[in-house]
């Protein structure tokens, strides 16, 4: 799990934050937000460029065009930036693309045959890549999704917690299922793991309590959505939190000495 030296923060650093909104939805947008993190402790912007879909016709995200987006975005103000991939071709363009980091998402993850994929177009490549967890509260296909890229001979694999699908009544977009990822802990000791707070909450106002949470757990870092108006976001407005909120709740956190 040794990363290059691009990357050492991701081991040495902690809590590591990762920031940016749901989803990329134009230049003007991924520019204005991620200007304003880079006044924050943020390490790692992060943009939905293709979103998965239970029915056609909604916003699936702008793919390639949103690539540049992004790109530009790592040049105009030095951030790393990563993005979600869901098959070999996407991890194809954002190789073309320049971009630094990739997490597979929990619908991805649910499935052994497209994480073997993902693995196999892997070999050879050195980039961090993120498992989250998959939707239903099963560890083995999550550690599984994990070996699988490992046996890639992927040297930089962390995960991310983002909660369980919810089918029961709960102030939670996803439960949070807690000790999951603290088992998780004990298969892959080494493993850094990231909690993402915003898909767990579903709505802002919870979102520093689940990271106060996942602090108190020890976990090695916050992915949090940022939006700079979340009103027009296109996607997941509710869970969304404007950098200027970010900053606060990040004040909290060290005022409180969880982290940073």
């Amino acid at each position: 799990m040794n990363t290059n030296n691009k990357f050492s923060f991701l081991q040495s650093k902690k809590p590591i934050i990762i920031s940016g909104p749901c989803s990329a939805e134009s230049q003007d947008q991924l520019l204005s937000t991620a200007k304003k993190l880079k006044h924050l402790d943020v390490d790692v912007f992060r943009a939905g460029i293709w979103k998965p879909r239970t029915r056609p016709n909604g916003f699936e995200g702008f793919g390639i065009t949103a690539l540049e987006w992004l790109k530009n975005v790592k040049l105009e103000t030095g951030f790393n930036v990563i993005t979600e991939i869901a098959n070999p071709y996407h991890l194809e363009k954002i190789l073309e693309y320049e971009i630094d980091m990739v997490w597979i998402g929990a619908r991805t993850t649910g499935s052994p045959f497209a994480v073997q994929e993902i693995a196999d177009a892997l070999k050879g490549i050195d980039i961090p890549v993120f498992v989250k967890n998959p939707l239903i509260p099963d560890l083995n296909l999550w550690i599984g999704a994990i070996e699988r890229i490992y046996n890639s001979g992927a040297n930089n694999v962390f995960a991310i917690h983002r909660g369980f699908y919810n089918n029961v009544s709960n102030e939670y977009r996803n439960l949070p299922e807690w000790n999951l990822p603290i088992e998780l802990k004990k298969v892959f000791p080494m493993l850094t793991i990231i909690c993402d707070p915003s898909h767990i909450s579903g709505k802002k106002e919870y979102v520093e309590d689940i990271s106060k949470e996942a602090m108190n757990f020890n976990f090695d870092g916050l992915m949090i959505e940022t939006h700079h108006n979340p009103k027009i976001a296109l996607t997941d407005q509710n869970q969304q939190m404007k950098p200027e909120e970010l900053e606060i709740l990040l004040e909290n956190l060290k005022a409180e000495k969880i982290a940073i």
